[in-house]
């Protein structure tokens, strides 16, 4: 076993534990203890593991339990459970539990049950703040450490702790076979793979693994959509900054660099998800996200296609963001002064809205106006790379009217 058949069976060895009767909380702090051992003992094969600097002999299979080769879920299953059990008997805080809890399981084949679906939809609880729901995913979901998810997200190790011990504790009384909704897991999903590389994890990555993996539980075609839009994206990845850090636009990406590979698998999803015919708004980003990777330059690039598409998400989200979006592309397909009378429908105080300005204004020949809505921009940029590219953008309009 390796860490990443590991990490891949840990919602299921979590939801087997729930299912027998397990809280929540405390299944998914004896699968992790489970993980552990597996990886100690040498489960993920000779190598180092960098969880204990040293190499081990492969684990022995608990007495009368599981081979940890041939059954490695029925293994990490047997182990977790003892785990549980341990830590139920040892408080005794909870002995009124411990005497509603079942005999262990006579040892055998594990039940061929599969409630990862559910598991998403527990970890995007309503009851969970955006943060907290990501957090829990990752963590009960994706099978990363505590401190893996803390360095992803910058933050101290203590913190995150915290904050996914108060999202278990939310959802420790929820029960697993109730409906959830996919939207929500989606959102969710969304939200880590936005967050792009950071730390050790690479959250996009991580994200597409984890939508391929709902993919492959429920036939959702928003489901499909996302896992589209997500291909489509990390396909130009490499192509998004110079060799210095730099943010490069767009329009001026080498798009020789872009993956042709996951770009042909994300418009082949798409076109399967589009053919049922229940349009959502991951499908319409998606679809907007094709008509770029098929554009053989940027001059070429089909706007007028782009600004439909931008018209039905603003019909099926009335999303103010979706609407600067679309500003963008009128100012592309019928000139800038189009994109401008657009804009000027929105809150200027909305997040890009003085970089779109300034964009569409330098595109129709107002270069004063341009570089102070560069430098306002630039003020107000999320990120240290778009607040440079801003700045950078700024200076460059302001030297070419001193000339």
């Amino acid at each position: 076993m390796d860490e990443a058949l590991l990490r891949s069976l840990t919602p299921g060895v979590l939801a087997v534990l729930v299912r027998r009767g397990a809280d929540f909380a405390a299944a998914e702090d004896a699968v992790q203890d489970a993980l552990v051992e597996a990886l100690r003992a040498g489960a993920a094969g000779p190598a180092p593991h960098p969880l204990d600097g040293a190499s081990s002999p492969a684990p022995s299979a608990p007495p009368g339990g599981a081979d940890p080769l041939r059954d490695p879920k029925g293994w990490l299953i047997t182990v977790a459970w003892r785990r549980f059990l341990d830590a139920t008997r040892a408080d005794a805080a909870r002995r009124r539990r411990e005497d509603r809890v079942e005999e262990e399981p006579t040892p055998g084949p594990v039940p061929d049950v599969d409630d990862t679906l559910q598991l998403y939809f527990l970890c995007a609880h309503p009851s969970l703040t955006p943060a907290s729901a990501v957090a829990l995913t990752l963590r009960a979901v994706g099978g990363l450490t505590t401190r893996q998810i803390a360095h992803a997200y910058l933050v101290p190790e203590a913190t995150m702790a915290q904050r996914i011990s108060r999202a278990k504790r939310t959802v420790s009384g929820v029960r697993l076979d109730r409906p959830g909704d996919v939207a929500t897991v989606l959102r969710v999903l969304y939200l880590v793979f936005n967050e792009g590389y950071s730390g050790d994890i690479d959250l996009s990555a991580e994200a597409i693994r984890l939508t391929r993996q709902l993919a492959a539980r429920v036939d959702h075609p928003e489901v499909y959509g996302l896992l589209a839009l997500m291909l489509l994206h990390h396909a130009r990845r490499a192509a998004r900054t110079a060799s210095d850090g730099s943010l490069v636009p767009l329009a001026e990406q080498d798009r020789g660099r872009w993956d042709t590979a996951l770009i042909a698998e994300g418009v082949g999803i798409l076109q399967a998800a589009l053919a049922r015919d229940r349009l959502g708004e991951f499908q319409a980003q998606a679809a907007v996200a094709a008509l770029h990777a098929d554009a053989p330059t940027a001059e070429e690039t089909d706007w007028v296609q782009i600004v439909e598409w931008y018209d039905e998400l603003a019909r099926l989200t009335d999303n103010p963001v979706v609407r600067l979006n679309r500003a963008v592309a009128v100012g592309e397909a019928d000139g800038p002064r189009a994109g401008l009378a657009a804009l000027a429908a929105l809150d200027p105080s909305l997040p890009r809205h003085a970089a779109v300005a300034a964009y569409l204004h330098e595109r129709d020949g107002d270069l004063t106006t341009a570089a102070r809505l560069y430098a306002e921009a630039a003020h107000k940029a999320p990120n240290l790379a778009e607040r440079d590219h801003l700045t950078r953008q700024a200076a460059r309009l302001n030297a070419r009217r001193a000339r």
